[in-house]
């Protein structure tokens, strides 16, 4: 079919462009002692820590990556992405898509089962996509499903949905966020249900307890349907400070975490570190940014939002805070990935270039104070992030030295993390922000920035309103042909770059650290935890003979 071979086409191409940056290294230096002590076995717990508290364990209500990690182990779609980026059967076995592109009947597979042991079936399915498109779901996934003309269950294990326009991301969109238990939630509201909290799901996972603030424990689920993982338990702990965290690394109270650039580069360097922990570095599909609220009067010219960014030095960002494991960032795409525009305008640091466009704008130092003003009051804002990301306090204290040297004060405001989306960002009460968006492999971005995306849980908080934008992103979800798509991508980012929603300021590398006596990890351009169900403990090694 048309269609399978432009979309195989479309990631072949992606995976040579990232591959270009491939996955860096892997320092994995160990002794002897995890080397060789027998294959794979049941049981042992894997804890991992974080510094957020997942805020839902409903997929289509979460927004935010711990609840999305957590959820993601629990929940299954009818698709995922493979290793390669190519786009693989998950709870779907098969599909077939007709010749235009518009249809696609999902073949599911039979006997898998709710963790409650209830059968899955094609209504599931369809009362999930009943459930997105409904407008009483507050959910910043909804905009996919609409695109959906009909839907259908032909029998307990067929589904077809039908696209009254071709749509790039149609097959992608039928993955984790849409199936919900159907015996368990029909007739309730979905955004006041236990099932937030306590969830039933199809994965390899099931939770066992939540504790407010501390930690989320899971036990393995022996039907899975793709295998018993092997290991029994994986506990989410969560620790507000990094610091903290990594005391518990070498204490023992933890076995996986993120590593900041700091712990990679230095702090893990000893034979403690090289003898019982695995290092990973790879590229990711994730930026940090600076957002603008442009309904604010501060940032409503474009001059002014220019001159904050000649003003930042990325490269000075890259080099302190992540220790030159990144990149900066110029757009809302990876560099090395076909979607990404290499030619589009820089903001090259330059502080004076920065005070001319701020004169230009109406600003400047009239009372010999230093500080830029304008009518009468001067250029003051304060930057929100969350609390515990030293990645992105150390950013923001950089970028409010770098603004002090051109007349603008800034406060810098750290939140713990469910306030801070729930009742700053959700309610637009912000003047601006440091936070990261972790992207897909495909390029629409339609939920970020088109102007129809800014209402309350809405990933366009930012209200950012372009009308070249919003048809640009049009376009290039409905077309499958690559260059046409590139086209659109390669404009929408320019015109990103000249009017400064964001200020795009660097691509992070993924740095995770895993305890030796865990095998099974296999790198690849998805990351390191798509395959957690595989991982195991060789018998001797196992520290927790626990059985859920």
């Amino acid at each position: 079919m048309l269609f399978t071979v432009k979309r195989t086409l479309l990631f072949f191409i992606f995976l040579l462009c990232i591959n270009m940056s491939g996955c860096k290294d892997k320092q994995a230096t160990v002794t002897a002692a995890y080397e060789n002590n027998g294959g794979p076995a049941y049981g042992d717990t894997l804890v991992e820590g974080s510094i957020g508290e997942p805020s839902t364990l409903i997929y289509m209500l979460a927004h935010d990556q711990p609840s999305h990690e957590v959820a993601g182990l629990i929940f299954n779609g009818l698709v995922k992405y493979d290793t390669d980026l190519s786009i693989i059967g998950d709870l779907a076995e098969s599909w077939d898509i007709s010749n235009d592109g518009r249809v696609i009947t999902f073949h599911l597979r039979k006997g898998v089962k709710w963790a409650d042991g209830v059968e899955f079936t094609a209504d599931d399915v369809m009362f999930g996509y009943k459930t997105i498109i409904d407008e009483k779901t507050p959910t910043a996934y909804r905009e996919d499903f609409l695109q959906v003309k009909k839907a259908e269950v032909l029998d307990k294990y067929t589904l077809r949905v039908a696209y009254e326009k071709p749509f790039a991301t149609a097959l992608i969109a039928w993955g984790s966020i849409i199936v919900l238990p159907r015996h368990l939630l029909e007739g309730k509201d979905i955004t006041k249900t236990e099932f937030a909290r306590n969830p039933i799901g199809l994965g390899p996972y099931k939770l066992s307890k939540w504790t407010s603030g501390q930690e989320l424990v899971l036990d393995s689920y022996k039907d899975y349907f793709e295998g018993r993982p092997y290991i029994n338990r994986y506990i989410y702990r969560i620790i507000p400070d990094i610091a903290t965290m990594f005391l518990e690394l070498q204490a023992g109270g933890l076995d996986m975490m993120n590593l900041t650039p700091l712990q990679y580069t230095k702090q893990t360097e000893t034979g403690f570190f090289k003898t019982n922990f695995q290092k990973f570095r790879h590229p990711q599909f994730v930026y940090t940014y600076m957002g603008f609220n442009l309904r604010h009067p501060l940032f409503e010219d474009k001059r002014v939002r220019q001159a904050i960014a000649y003003a930042v030095d990325k490269n000075e960002i890259v080099d302190i805070v992540l220790f030159g494991l990144g990149s900066p960032a110029t757009g809302p795409y990876v560099p090395n990935t076909w979607p990404y525009n290499p030619d589009v305008k820089e903001y090259e640091y330059n502080p004076e270039k920065a005070r001319q466009l701020l004169k230009e704008a109406g600003w400047a130092d009239t009372d010999g104070d230093g500080l830029m003003d304008k009518d009468g009051k001067p250029f003051r804002f304060t930057i929100l992030t969350n609390m515990g990301n030293n990645l992105r306090i150390n950013t923001a204290t950089i970028i409010q030295w770098r603004l002090a040297k051109i007349g603008i004060e800034v406060e810098i405001r750290t939140l713990e993390w469910s306030t801070f989306i729930n009742e700053f960002i959700d309610k637009r009460r912000f003047e601006a922000v440091i936070l990261g968006w972790g992207i897909s492999p495909d390029p629409d971005q339609y939920d970020i920035w088109h102007s129809s995306k800014t209402r309350e849980k809405e990933h366009n908080f930012i209200t950012y309103k372009n009308s070249e934008v919003d048809e640009l992103v049009e376009i290039g979800r409905r077309t499958f042909d690559i260059e046409e798509r590139k086209k659109a991508y390669f404009r929408m980012q320019e015109i990103l770059a000249e009017d400064v929603p964001y200020i795009f300021l660097y691509v992070p590398d993924a740095t995770p650290i895993v305890h030796a006596r865990f095998k099974g990890i296999k790198p690849s351009p998805i990351g390191i935890t798509y395959n957690l169900h595989k991982w195991y403990v060789p018998k001797r090694l196992q520290r927790n003979g626990l059985e859920p």
